[in-house]
């Protein structure tokens, strides 16, 4: 997801929904979004769940500080308690040591997703502790930069897809996914646009 393929996608996307292709002079094309690869945006995440931005950021910045290198073999030398003070749970401790052992383990390998399908891809972050099907696609999206991917679970994008679809509530995930299925091969692009209409839906 490029600034140069994001008027493709949604040109294409205009093309086979009529909702979008009404939505789309109203509040523009999305902007594209990326993240880093790698063990450190997995950490990140597990840091950022359930926290405000702000919150997430200062969480970071202390752990930043106590490890320069942020990586597994790091996160394994430095005790808990380090961890515990830069700001994370006790929960989250433990699932960043867990992620950091499956990384030394080879049971897991950040650096080696770009390799797999999407399915396999989230059936790979799924298997650690503490990351469900939505950081697994947010991370297809935004990291390995895969123009198919449909985070269902999350709220805003229901809520979205609901409005623009002039439905009285939002879409069940099942329902969001059928509903999406024509979007196909660029439902991330889909997705961006849909996180864009929510804050710019026009009155």
């Amino acid at each position: 997801m490029t600034p140069e393929t994001i008027p493709q996608a949604m040109a294409a996307l205009a093309k086979v929904d009529a909702d979008i292709a009404r939505a789309l002079p109203q509040v523009g094309a999305p902007a594209a979004r990326a993240r880093e690869r790698g063990f450190a945006t997995f950490f990140s995440t597990i840091v950022s769940q359930q926290l405000s931005v702000e919150a997430a950021r200062s969480i970071m910045s202390r752990v930043n500080t106590l490890l320069p290198e942020l990586h597994a073999k790091a996160v394994l030398d430095v005790e808990g308690q380090a961890l515990r003070d830069a700001g994370l749970s006790w929960r989250k401790v433990e699932y960043a040591r867990g992620l950091a052992e499956a990384e030394l383990a080879g049971t897991f390998s950040a650096d080696g997703l770009e390799q797999l399908s999407d399915e396999e891809v989230i059936s790979a972050i799924t298997a650690l502790r503490g990351f469900g099907r939505w950081s697994a696609e947010i991370y297809l999206m935004f990291s390995l930069g895969r123009t198919d991917v449909f985070p269902a679970d999350d709220l805003a994008l229901r809520v979205a897809l609901g409005r623009l679809k002039r439905m009285d509530d939002k879409p069940t995930p099942k329902q969001a996914r059928q509903m999406v299925e024509h979007w196909a091969p660029w439902r991330s692009v889909g997705s961006l646009f849909l996180w864009h209409y929510y804050r710019g839906e026009p009155l």
